[in-house]
Parts: C-alpha cells; structure tokens; sequence
C-alpha cells in the first residue's frame, strides 16, 4: 500500500491538492492511504518550506504547486 501525505495547513490550494490526489488514486490500481499532515513542525521534518506540498511513501514530489490528478496518477503508477 502506497502512502499518500498532503503537507499543507489547510489552505484553499492543499484542499485541491488533496481533492487532486484522491481522483487520482481513484483511478489508480493498487491500494493507497491518504494522509495530511497539518502541523508545521511535522512539514518541515519533511524539509518542505513551501505549501502545498506532496509526498508518497514518505518522499517528496511536488512543492508550492497543485499537479493535476493525470500528473499525480504517473508518480503513483
């Protein structure tokens, strides 16, 4: 199971980019989980200084920008 973490504090953006993520993994095969990560302190153990941002299994894509749910579904295949 892939773990998806949208790193953001809740800002209109880091709300589409999880509206994003979830059409993507609904067109995605495979088994995902979707996490977001909220609080600032755990967003900069992440090393991310601009949200909104987005990790899988705990590795950084997508900083400061909102990828479509096409270009999230190829870091996901």
């Amino acid at each position: 199971m892939k773990k998806i973490q949208i790193l953001g504090t809740g800002c209109p953006k880091c709300k589409k980019l999880a509206e994003n993520a979830q059409e993507a993994m609904q067109s995605t095969e495979g088994e995902f989980e979707i996490e977001k990560v909220t609080e600032i302190n755990e967003i900069m153990k992440f090393g991310v200084m601009m949200t909104p941002a987005l990790a899988i299994d705990g590795q950084v894509k997508v900083t400061g920008k909102v990828p479509s749910p096409d270009e999230i579904k190829k870091m996901l295949s």
